[in-house]
């Protein structure tokens, strides 16, 4: 072997040594931040969001026999709490629209990204609107009769994604599933009071959060 050669295997020698340093380091790293993103969650405990729907104004619930269609005009109040001590939620783009088992009945209305501090109770009231919706014939039949026998369940519902924030830290995007019952009562005006043309109903119903 040439001394050039010998010199080429020592430098080639030297590179996979550098190369092997500089992985572990980056493995060690990544070690550790997934490590300190770990123990501050175990420490912190982060807890989903309370969420609760507190009323609801009805100005237009109209099915269409002919044409099994159904037009739905309502305004809703929600609230959601934080109960963390510290840690904030970042809401970003939460889409929220109702349905009657299981269908989707008005258009997704968009609330606007927002922050809630430590603590802190974040209050919505978005329109949703749905004209004309088509809804296939035994969820019109089964909207006659619920209507018939007074009562209507529809769910208020919301979906977008959440992050959280520790300090100057903020994680990544979490799914943010919510469901809030709401008991339309018709026929009963114990049940609601006329505001204008339309009906509102106070509920204060607990939902359930998923994220």
């Amino acid at each position: 072997m040439s001394r050039k050669d010998g010199c080429g295997h020592h430098q080639a020698d030297e590179r996979r040594k550098h190369y092997r340093q500089l992985i572990g380091t980056l493995i060690s790293v990544i070690f550790i931040i997934l490590f300190v993103i770990l123990l501050i969650y175990l420490i912190l405990r982060p807890t989903k969001p309370h969420f609760t729907l507190q009323d609801l104004t009805l100005y237009a619930f109209n099915i269409s026999a002919a044409t099994t269609t159904l037009t739905t005009n309502l305004q809703i109040t929600v609230s959601s709490r934080n109960p963390n001590a510290r840690i904030g939620i970042y809401y970003d783009k939460i889409d929220v629209y109702a349905t009657y088992r299981s269908q989707q009945i008005t258009l997704a209305t968009l609330i606007p990204p927002s922050y809630q501090g430590h603590k802190d109770i974040t209050v919505w009231s978005p329109y949703l609107y749905g004209t004309d919706v088509p809804v296939a014939p035994y969820l019109a039949m089964s909207l006659a009769q619920d209507e018939s026998a007074g009562t209507v369940l529809v769910n208020v519902k919301a979906a977008g994604r959440v992050r959280w924030k520790v300090g100057t830290f903020v994680s990544g995007g979490y799914r943010l599933n919510v469901n809030c019952p709401a008991y339309i009562t018709f026929g009963n005006r114990n049940s609601g009071y006329a505001v204008g043309p339309a009906v509102k109903y106070q509920l204060v119903e607990g939902c359930t959060v998923d994220v």
